[in-house]
């Protein structure tokens, strides 16, 4: 999937007019096409150097923070949507982090490569770590500190006491519904907490 499919099917799940943060935001393109389209405002969150400055030229509002020391600088539920697009298999923190999207956002969303598509099984059958569109490193150069798959995910969630929303896979820009951990490169999850009512 393109970054632009993937970008374009996030921005479908983000309300207008939304209040946004976005961990791991890169150059910001997400953040401006919710600015552009949705009216949306935030601040994205990011630690490389060049993608913070990519950011500064966009007209993106960015932080430069490390989310291994978490979002303690964040009141509860003071966003919205808390985005994490291809943040959370960089994160040692993944746990916590998963957390506290819950905690600072009304709405979180968050989409990884799905380490279950059927490519990647075939790959791994074969005896080789896949390397595709959505995971296009080589197992020892790879950014991705970990792997992990929607079934995964969705238990992960559901042990952290969160409420899954929504949750489906996308294929070249496609939402997939049925057999999403086979048949999607990407899983997608709108979660929130589970707050006393």
């Amino acid at each position: 999937m393109s970054d632009t499919a993937l970008l374009q099917s996030i921005a479908r799940l983000v309300p207008e007019g939304s209040r946004v943060l976005d961990l791991g935001c890169g150059d910001g393109a997400l953040l401006d096409l919710l600015t552009r389209q949705k009216g949306c405002t935030g601040y994205g969150i990011e630690i490389d150097d060049a993608n913070v400055l990519a950011c500064v030229q966009r007209g993106i509002n960015v932080l430069q923070l490390n989310l291994h020391q978490g979002l303690k600088a964040f009141q509860d539920q003071s966003f919205d949507v808390v985005l994490q697009i291809d943040t959370l298999q960089h994160l040692r923190n993944a746990e916590t982090m998963l957390r506290e999207t819950a905690r600072v956002g009304r709405v979180g969303i968050v989409a990884f490569p799905n380490f279950a598509h059927w490519p990647n099984r075939l790959s791994v059958a074969r005896g080789r770590m896949p390397v595709t569109r959505r995971l296009p490193y080589q197992w020892y150069d790879t950014p991705n500190i970990r792997v992990g798959t929607y079934k995964d995910f969705d238990a992960l969630a559901r042990k952290n006491g969160l409420k899954v929303l929504d949750s489906f896979g996308l294929q070249h820009g496609q939402e997939v519904r049925m057999l999403p951990n086979l048949m999607a490169a990407t899983a997608v999850f709108k979660l929130a907490a589970a707050r006393a009512g």
